[in-house]
């Protein structure tokens, strides 16, 4: 295990850990590049998968649920969706148990793969970085959807299973890597942007990953939108995204309803941001 092993592992730990369905997390440079809940975790796997292959592809996959053996041999045998015949490989597996023989076939898929077993994370942990001359120490984001209120501001409602898909954005963002956008829909991640020093940016990386999936789905942004109109807002609304949820707190937070009530989508505000570096 290296260090950037460990960084990802933590990372891609971290979040499943959030999730109480069985969800399957995949992890790039300490990114989620693919998340999905399902009851049936083969199925969340592939969804996890087919979210962004090319970035799965030497990532970190996690479950919070035991690994038995139909998934153990789904892992090792599962192709990758972009040429249908290349197997999937990644560097480490992390999930809260496996069986014997779930492990037993996960050895055998290459001799690189690290099986690590981990326990749930406990919350109201500190979070300690370094600086030049000194350590950053401050409270670790533990918020969960049931910790906050995700607040109306558009004209329109969202409907309930909008509703849903904007609280599973919002959790898969709390994940990535400011400026962080997520789109989600039916409790499975479409497509994410992070990292870009402008928020317009990682909106268009979001969007060409999720394609025409689109449609209709939620996303999620990890801090304001500093601009609206001609901007982020108004170009996730022309895609056809179903529902924005955001922090607020912007001096142009009415631009951001403007648009919306425009375009009849749903504004959610939660007065919380991310804002992960």
């Amino acid at each position: 295990m290296s260090y950037n092993n460990y960084l990802d592992a933590d990372a891609a730990w971290n979040c499943v850990s959030e999730f109480k369905s069985p969800t399957c997390v995949i992890v790039k440079h300490t990114n989620p590049c693919g998340v999905a809940s399902r009851s049936d975790t083969l199925e969340a796997y592939r969804l996890a998968v087919r979210a962004d292959p090319v970035s799965a592809f030497g990532g970190i996959v996690a479950f919070n649920v035991e690994v038995n053996e139909d998934l153990a041999k789904e892992i090792r045998e599962f192709r990758s969706p972009i040429d249908g015949e290349a197997r999937m490989f990644y560097e480490i597996i992390v999930a809260p148990k496996y069986t014997e023989k779930g492990l037993e076939i996960l050895q055998g898929k290459s001799k690189n793969l690290r099986i690590l077993e981990a326990s749930m994370p406990k919350r109201g942990k500190r979070s300690l970085r370094q600086v030049g001359g000194g350590w950053l120490l401050q409270d670790s984001d533990d918020y969960t959807p049931e910790d906050i209120e995700f607040n109306i501001v558009s004209e329109r409602i969202p409907q309930e299973n909008e509703m849903d898909d904007t609280k599973f954005a919002w959790l898969c963002v709390k994940h990535v890597k400011s400026n962080a956008i997520v789109i989600a829909k039916n409790k499975c991640m479409l497509g994410m942007g992070s990292g870009q020093p402008n928020r317009l940016e990682s909106l268009r990386i979001a969007l060409r990953k999720a394609g025409d999936e689109v449609k209709g789905a939620a996303l999620a942004s990890d801090a304001f939108f500093p601009f609206a109109w001609k901007d982020a807002v108004e170009e996730a609304c022309e895609a056809g995204v179903g529902a924005i949820v955001e922090p607020g707190g912007s001096i142009r937070d009415q631009d951001a309803i403007d648009c919306c009530n425009k375009y009849g989508v749903p504004l959610l505000f939660t007065t919380i941001r991310h804002f992960r570096h």
